[in-house]
């Protein structure tokens, strides 16, 4: 019987090559989004084993409803990839309250509420499973004019390492995986705001994160989703409470 996963923000970018690289790996997958069009056309290219859910991953209800459609469609959960994600730029001065709680919300609730989602099922399905959380490398070291987004990054390492123990004796592993500078829509926001910002275009905005990239090349959505591919699989079920830093050798640890 083929394995089923979660994953969110799967609509597009990183998230979208997570729920590729798992179905091309044997599992069933919901593709968890906030856009229910771009959610939807995702699953339709992946085909059968796959479809497409609407939800708030910062909403506690959405995130629920949606572990419970993908129960109710594939009968199993095995694999959450909490993987949704916001990264505005954000100099100190500029950040608003609302922007706390909407980055907050989506970037840290999301993992909580998934956690709780996917422990909930486990719990009822009697069997454990793996809990796979989206940090960054902003979340290893702290990036200029990311407060917002670095912090968020640093918390989830640190709900990561925390639920590692709290359920380790219920057969569910949790770990996290940091991507560096993946070419996505959300990075190229990025890179666009710190270009304007210093008066620059969007290539120099990129480079000022390229330039410390050991490997040279920015990467790929599919480098990202080998490694999730590695802590879904058998292959990392004695790995627990761990950040996999895929970033091209930006951090070393």
């Amino acid at each position: 019987m083929s394995k089923v996963a979660v994953v969110t923000g799967a609509g597009q970018g990183i998230g979208f090559a997570i729920a590729k690289r798992l179905v091309n790996d044997g599992f069933k997958v919901a593709l968890v989004d906030y856009n229910e069009e771009t959610a939807k056309e995702a699953a339709k290219s992946l085909g059968e084993s796959a479809f497409a859910v609407k939800a708030d991953v910062s909403k506690r209800d959405d995130v629920f409803a949606a572990v419970d459609q993908a129960v109710e469609k594939f009968g199993d959960l095995n694999v959450i990839v909490n993987n949704a994600g916001l990264g505005p730029t954000t100099p100190i001065d500029t950040i608003t309250e609302e922007q706390f709680t909407r980055v907050y919300g989506v970037n840290v609730g999301g993992v909580l509420w998934g956690t709780q989602a996917a422990h909930a099922a486990f719990k009822k399905l009697g069997h454990g499973g793996k809990i796979i959380n989206a940090t960054s490398q902003a979340g290893v070291v702290g990036n200029p004019e990311l407060a917002l987004y670095s912090g968020t990054k640093f918390a989830v390492r640190g709900i990561t390492q925390v639920t590692a123990r709290d359920l380790a004796e219920e057969g569910i592993t949790v770990n996290a995986y940091a991507p560096g500078i993946v070419k996505t829509p959300m990075m190229f926001d990025i890179a666009h705001e710190v270009g304007k910002n210093a008066g620059k275009d969007d290539e120099w905005g990129m480079q000022q994160f390229a330039k410390d990239i050991a490997l040279k090349r920015l990467s790929e959505p599919e480098d990202v989703a080998a490694a999730v591919s590695f802590l879904a699989g058998e292959d990392s079920n004695y790995i627990t409470g761990q950040t996999i830093i895929v970033d091209g050798g930006m951090q070393f640890h």
